[in-house]
């Protein structure tokens, strides 16, 4: 019986797990995604996701802890260098899961995992709305400075379309 055993073991040894994690968790930050399966995705994501936390405090001792699970350098230092900054203000979440379908050999489910703040199209998104509702408040406030400015310069320019309108006819 499997009573409170809480991660899924994936059908492996505890050596073979762990080496398979390490090296995906590693390939998830060099790349910033990968594909899997849908039930490594999952254990990857538990156990990424503390290492990330860790991150964000730059010290001797957290990288020594990294490099633990990791046992890559590069992985440490891309992890500490670039996903560390940009992931500082979020609380957790940093990794997003998205289902891909079934793998056509075994009919696996097979899901693409990501870094978030590492995804331009998502980003993007929200920065392109939160543009726009800017830009219509400030453009209602330049608009209304345009009208108040705009009947005086559009008289004058009526005055000189219309005199010389006046000429030509005559």
């Amino acid at each position: 019986m499997r009573h409170g055993k809480k991660f899924n073991h994936l059908g492996r040894t505890a050596s073979h797990r762990k080496a398979m994690l390490s090296n995906m968790a590693s390939s998830l930050i060099l790349h910033k995604r990968i594909n899997t399966t849908v039930a490594k995705a999952k254990a990857l994501r538990t156990y990424i996701e503390p290492l990330l936390t860790k991150s964000k405090e730059d010290t001797t001792h957290n990288r020594r802890i990294v490099f633990s699970y990791l046992q890559n350098k590069e992985a440490v230092t891309e992890l500490f260098r670039t996903v560390a900054p940009k992931i500082s203000s979020r609380n957790g979440g940093y990794a997003r899961i998205i289902k891909t379908g079934f793998r056509l050999g075994d009919a696996a489910d097979t899901a693409l995992i990501e870094l978030v703040d590492f995804n331009e199209l998502y980003t993007s998104k929200d920065t392109v709305k939160k543009t726009t509702r800017r830009s219509r408040r400030t453009t209602t406030k330049k608009v209304d400075q345009v009208v108040d400015k705009a009947p005086s310069e559009n008289e004058e320019t009526k005055n000189d379309d219309s005199s010389s309108e006046g000429k030509e006819v005559q």
